[in-house]
């Protein structure tokens, strides 16, 4: 992905791996089924249904839905992660910090079924690859240089995504210079932080 690291950056995990045939369109059709109707019409029965199989034959390669979801969580972990390594090291005129902020935010946006999905209630961490979840929240640290201030960061870029998806500023409300204002506060509170 890139040639070199930055200072605190960690090295990408393996990819999840690839799942062949049913497997694989299954993960597929729930991600596309996710996005166009939302986390309600994500079952067994109805995705079984979009496949064209019996529910039962799902089963044969996902014990449960849950197992089901915690692989669409770790396909999305590992894109974000590569979408927001990738934005520390193509900056671009911006700052690290804003091109973090900015491509998290168009991604999350883009997907917002799966962000959610993603992002709320419990991890099932000793499930996920190992690594992938450190290496997913890495981008943070690297703009921050301190744990506790990329956990803030996160949680800022998180709230503020989610407050968007669900439309709840005031309308008229100037959201770009709502994250550059954020944007602002954490540089100025990380003077460390790296700017080219």
């Amino acid at each position: 992905m890139v040639d070199a690291l930055l200072p605190g950056e960690l090295a990408a995990p393996a990819r999840p791996p690839a799942r062949a045939g049913r497997a694989g369109e299954a993960v597929a059709e729930a991600g596309r089924l996710l996005e166009a109707e939302g986390p309600g019409a994500l079952t067994m029965r109805r995705l079984a249904q979009e496949l064209g199989i019996q529910a039962p034959s799902l089963y044969k390669h996902f014990t449960s839905k849950a197992q089901l979801e915690l692989a669409l969580v770790a396909d999305a972990l590992f894109e974000l992660g590569q979408a927001t390594h990738r934005a520390l090291h193509d900056t671009g005129p911006r700052s690290p910090m804003d091109s973090l902020l900015v491509t998290y935010r168009t991604a999350c946006r883009a997907r917002p079924n799966l962000y959610r999905l993603a992002t709320s209630g419990p991890l099932p961490r000793a499930d996920l690859p190992a690594g992938l979840e450190e290496w997913a929240g890495n981008p943070w640290f690297v703009v921050t240089g301190d744990p506790s201030m990329a956990q803030a960061l996160w949680s800022f870029a998180h709230g503020m995504v989610i407050l968007e998806i669900d439309d709840r500023y005031p309308p008229g409300s100037d959201l770009d210079r709502t994250w550059q204002a954020g944007s602002a506060a954490f540089s100025a509170a990380t003077p460390g932080a790296p700017t080219t």
